[in-house]
């Protein structure tokens, strides 16, 4: 499926990884207190500056930090729009 979103300039569009659902050792984690994953898959990049073109492509897995990026809803999915910069690291 083609996301119809293009990011401008030296962004990128990030799909979320499902938030964890129970620890470990097999406790449940309630909705109130699941964390904000900071991981996931870049499904739409911008063009880069002409000075620094983008290092990362549709596909890749990232971690980026917990509270980076705006969040926004596109036809019924949570998606992260960020700066290559608030990426912190390809997995």
């Amino acid at each position: 499926m083609a996301l119809n979103i293009k990011p401008i300039g030296d962004r990128v569009v990030v799909e979320a990884a499902p938030a964890e659902e129970k620890t470990a050792s097999g406790i449940y984690i309630p909705d109130t207190a699941k964390e904000k994953p900071s991981q996931g898959t870049i499904v739409a990049v911008g063009t880069g500056k002409p000075e620094e073109p983008l290092t990362v492509k549709v596909g890749d897995k990232v971690l980026y930090g917990k509270y980076a990026g705006t969040e926004i809803t596109y036809e019924g999915k949570e998606y992260l729009i960020m700066r290559e910069s608030d990426i912190y690291a390809v997995l």
